[in-house]
């Protein structure tokens, strides 16, 4: 069997975390080649076939491998035993207008899907839960990954000061140009703007545009909520700049595919 390429994240040998990359796999054209959400318009076949992949990878059941449907909202759901007592269309009712999921069971891996927003990577060192965030600008803007960590704390009884976080490959601010209405929704926010924003020439090449630093902007809610700066890696990879590598609507198109950024405890 063929051997899905995946970027690993370093969570020490308890953990199992990962960025899916676009080489090997089964999906054609704007969702070649390796493509695992079912949600961006690609082939059931050919996602179906990539997924088997994964989980084969992973040393995992299909059904412990866990995929909202993500609506840039901030709702969080914890995926226990009960959870998957569940029938397959209870479960996919559950994971509707989700874009942050998380657990403790040992062998689940918690996903989320990207195509330039920021996945964030979340695991409790210290109760052994994981979580998996999407963060777009709107996700971030309201502070989902506050919100996450929140839920965890509730949940698990997380404290922040143990959780270790990766932020993985997204769009960078170079590449991400907004207008001046976002802007001004993350200032409105009471974001560091002074950090998370910069001018650049404007890509038509008339005037200056702003640029979001949404990596910046994530890691401030995190320090925010009393994460150490030495637990929050940031990846790096700009998806837009690497878009052979990694699937980026910005360049690809929204018909196009995602990245699947997954955590999970092992058994």
């Amino acid at each position: 069997m063929i051997t899905p390429h995946v970027l690993e994240h370093d969570f020490g040998e308890r953990v199992r975390a990962f960025s899916t990359m676009r080489m090997v796999g089964f999906s054609k054209g704007q969702y070649a080649t390796f493509n695992v959400n079912p949600f961006c318009g690609d082939d059931s076949d050919a996602v179906a076939g990539n997924k088997r992949l994964l989980c084969s990878t992973l040393g995992i059941k299909e059904q412990c491998l866990i995929i909202p449907h993500q609506t840039h909202e901030t709702n969080s759901l914890c995926i226990d035993a009960d959870f998957l007592s569940q029938s397959d269309e209870k479960q996919a009712s559950l994971l509707e207008g989700v874009d942050a999921v998380m657990t403790d069971l040992e062998g689940v891996c918690v996903s989320v899907s990207t195509a330039d927003c920021v996945p964030v990577l979340l695991y409790d060192t210290e109760h052994h839960a994981v979580a998996a965030v999407h963060a777009g600008w709107r996700g971030t803007v309201a502070r989902i990954v506050s919100k996450a960590l929140l839920t965890m704390i509730r949940k698990y009884g997380t404290d922040a000061s143990c959780v270790r976080v990766v932020i993985g490959p997204s769009i960078s601010v170079d590449a991400f140009e907004v207008g001046d209405e976002v802007y001004q929704t993350f200032a409105d926010a009471k974001f560091p703007m002074e950090t998370i924003a910069l001018r650049y020439p404007a890509s038509g090449g008339a005037g200056e545009k702003w640029h979001l630093d949404l990596w910046e902007a994530n890691r401030h809610l995190l320090l925010e909520a009393g994460v150490p700066d030495e637990h929050i890696k940031v990846s790096g990879i700009c998806t837009y700049r690497q878009c052979e590598q990694f699937f980026s609507a910005r360049r690809l198109g929204i018909k196009s595919g995602r990245i699947l950024n997954g955590i999970m405890i092992k058994k």
